[in-house]
Parts: C-alpha cells; sequence; structure tokens
C-alpha cells in the first residue's frame, strides 16, 4: 500500500472541486452554464504582446532551457515597469525574480521561511494557495479575520503573543480576493511596522495592481517599506493584461529573499518559454491603452451585475476593484454558501464561488467573477432572480 505525507491531508479537501463536480453534473443534465466562479479574464491579450510571442516562435535560440540569467531582459522591464509607476528604484539583478505566475512565488516562499510548525499569518477568507503554500512547507496557520465592520483589514493587535513568537511570516494581499477590499498606505505603514517589531517576512501579493474603478491608485507595501527591509511583493500579468494562461509573473522585494525564493525555484524548474518572456517584456514596455481599456470592460460589467442585483432586491455594494462582486448571501444560505451554490447551478446553470471556499470568515458569502459580456451577466442576474422567487426569497 502506497503511504502519502501527511503534509497532504489539509489539501484533500476543496470545495472549488466539489463546484467543479457540480457544475459537470447541471451540464450533463442539459444545463447551459453560464461560469462566473473563476477568475480566469476571458479578454484576449494585446496584439501587440502575441505578435511578439509569435515572431519568437521562429527563433531557434528560444527553444532551449532559460535558466536566470537569461531572464534579465524580463527582469529589467519589470524593474522599469515598477520604478515608473511608484517611483521606487529596483535592482533588476538582486531585487526582481521571474516566476510562472505570481501563484508560483506565494506558494514556494513558505519552503524557504517556515521550518516545520512554524506559523504563517494568513487572511481569512483569503486566496486559497496561500494556505497551500504553508501546508506544503509543513507550517501552521494563524487566520487574521477579516470582517465588513472593519473594511475587511486585520486586527493586528489582536493577534496572540504566543503565536506571534512562533510567526515567521504574514501574507496580505489588497486589493483582496474575495472581498474586493482595498488597503491605504496608512495600513501598509502599520503592518511593515508590525513585521519589523516580530521580526516578520511580510509577504504582499498583489494581482489587481491596475484593477481599480475609482479613487486612488492602490498602494505597493514597498511605499511602506522603501528601504526592502522585511517585504517581498508579487505581481502578474493575468489581470492587468490578460495573460493568465501564459502564466508569467515576478517578485519585487528583499533581496535575501528574492535569493532564497530563486534558491527553491532552481530546484523545482527551469523558467518558462523565452518567447513568453519577450511578450512579457512588450507587455510591461508597451502602451498603457490595453489596461485602461481592460479596466473599463471591468467597470462596465461591475456596474451592470451590481445594478441588476439591486433591481431585483439584493443590495450588494459596488466593489471599487478586482474583477468580482463579494456578495452577502440571504436566509437560509447565510450559513450555507456551498449549498447555496450547488443548488443555483443545478437550477439555473449559474456557477459562483461559495465563500467558505476562501475560509471559515468567507462563509455567508458568495463570489461572483465578471468574466462575460454584459449581456450574459445581465442573463445571469435573472436566471438568479427567477431562483430566488422559487425560493421565496425576501430580503
Amino acid at each position: 500500500m502506497v503511504h502519502f505525507s501527511q503534509r497532504l491531508n489539509p489539501l484533500r479537501s476543496n470545495v472549488f472541486a466539489d463546484m467543479d463536480r457540480a457544475k459537470a453534473k447541471a451540464k450533463a443534465a442539459g444545463r447551459e452554464i453560464l461560469d462566473l466562479s473563476l477568475g480566469s479574464s476571458d479578454l484576449p491579450a494585446a496584439p501587440f504582446v502575441l505578435d511578439e510571442i509569435a515572431r519568437s516562435l521562429h527563433d531557434p535560440s528560444t527553444h532551449q532551457y532559460l535558466l536566470f540569467h537569461g531572464t534579465r531582459k524580463f527582469r529589467e522591464a519589470a524593474a522599469a515597469w515598477y520604478e515608473r509607476k511608484y517611483g521606487i528604484p529596483v535592482d533588476p539583478e538582486t531585487e526582481v525574480l521571474q516566476l510562472i505566475g505570481s501563484q508560483e512565488g506565494t506558494a514556494h516562499l513558505p519552503l524557504a521561511i517556515l521550518d516545520p510548525g512554524d506559523y504563517a499569518l494568513l487572511q481569512d477568507p483569503g486566496y486559497p494557495s496561500h494556505a497551500g503554500g504553508v501546508y506544503l512547507a509543513s507550517g501552521q496557520i494563524y487566520r487574521m479575520a477579516l470582517r465588513a465592520e472593519n473594511q475587511f483589514l486585520p486586527d493586528l493587535d489582536a493577534i496572540p503573543a504566543e503565536i506571534l513568537s512562533q510567526t515567521r511570516m504574514m501574507v496580505l494581499s489588497y486589493p483582496h480576493n474575495p472581498t474586493t477590499a482595498v488597503a491605504s498606505l496608512d495600513f501598509f505603514e502599520k503592518a511593515v511596522t508590525f513585521a519589523k517589531q516580530h521580526e516578520l517576512v511580510l509577504v504582499h501579493d498583489f494581482p489587481y495592481v491596475d484593477l481599480v474603478f475609482e479613487g486612488n491608485p492602490p498602494p505597493s507595501v514597498l511605499q511602506a517599506d522603501r528601504e526592502k527591509q522585511v517585504s517581498i511583493e508579487f505581481f502578474t500579468l493575468s489581470k492587468s493584461y490578460n495573460m493568465g494562461g501564459f502564466r508569467i509573473g515576478y517578485a519585487i522585494g528583499n533581496p535575501e529573499l528574492i535569493l532564497a525564493l530563486r534558491q527553491v525555484k532552481a530546484a523545482i524548474d527551469f523558467n518558462q518559454y523565452r518567447g513568453i518572456l519577450n511578450g512579457a517584456i512588450a507587455a510591461l514596455n508597451g502602451d498603457l491603452a490595453p489596461v485602461k481599456a481592460t479596466v473599463n470592460t471591468f467597470r462596465k460589467r461591475r456596474d451592470v451585475f451590481v445594478e441588476s442585483l439591486n433591481r431585483i432586491g439584493w443590495n450588494v455594494p459596488k466593489p471599487r476593484a478586482t474583477m468580482y462582486v463579494w456578495a452577502k448571501l440571504p436566509q437560509p444560505w447565510d450559513k450555507d454558501s456551498v449549498g447555496f451554490c450547488v443548488q443555483l447551478i443545478e437550477e439555473t446553470g449559474v456557477a459562483a464561488s461559495p465563500g467558505a471556499g476562501f475560509g471559515e470568515g468567507g462563509e455567508g458569502y458568495v463570489r461572483f467573477a465578471l468574466v462575460h459580456e454584459p449581456d450574459l451577466l445581465q442573463q445571469a442576474v435573472d436566471r438568479i432572480a427567477v431562483f430566488l422567487r422559487s425560493q421565496e426569497v425576501t430580503f
């Protein structure tokens, strides 16, 4: 009989795998699926990015293994992009690391930071892969509760001293998936001070850096840690540049953290195809018009979807950022988000993500991803309205 590592145990239960089965069942029953469950942009990458990748295919020098030093031009483009946006100098040789998507970085970094039994502070609700990386490193998790009354920001002062004495890292992500909350620079300054005080690595996952619809641009954690003493920040081209399937991201931050993550990465993989990096360089150095068009597209979708929900009596606030809507569930599903999502897809074909899939703190909520055109989003709300009426739901 095969023996499996205990570190797999917390990874065996997956709400999203359960939802995938529910989608397959509904499809087999003849339902037309309107999938609002996955945060994967349906928009295309810019033509000039695709042209650069296409040109690379005919260059035999791009067909070889790509080691760290071969990523230099990409790292220079990432550093220059960051300096233009935030005005903070970045050394592309020691402070940038190319990644196969930011999720690779957030999942692998705990292997470089945690010894077995060490704690990581994670947001609850939060992005599931943050927990997965800690479990793979045989670490323990302390879940920082995010509550609406606190603008979905953690109360750092509420973390017990006995936990902090065993903690090595804290993971934040704003604009936040799934709650769509945006943090201020003041909050990050407090978080950096807290990390220094307790000798923590401060990790900031920043995929929605550009997907903000109103107000000031979201701050970078490095604006609060300009000397890069304790922080590392993760970026991806999946959201701003619609390159999710190309799996390209990068980390910027403290040189020792970058080197440690590089050492873990070297034991696990080479880098991806050089042609993808060439396309990413074109994106980072290119015209901002495609990024602005993407933001405007998701803003219009947000408005259509939220206003339509409000018209049927489901009062949901408009998110300032991300490609999601985070909606509080009515009774009888206010403590059963999985039940709501399973019943919704079975009866209407509309797929959403149950809040419980993002942690205990997500229970009582549902996340909708705005990954369809407005007419399909309106159709989804129409189906939801019929479903709620059939259940005699009153708000």
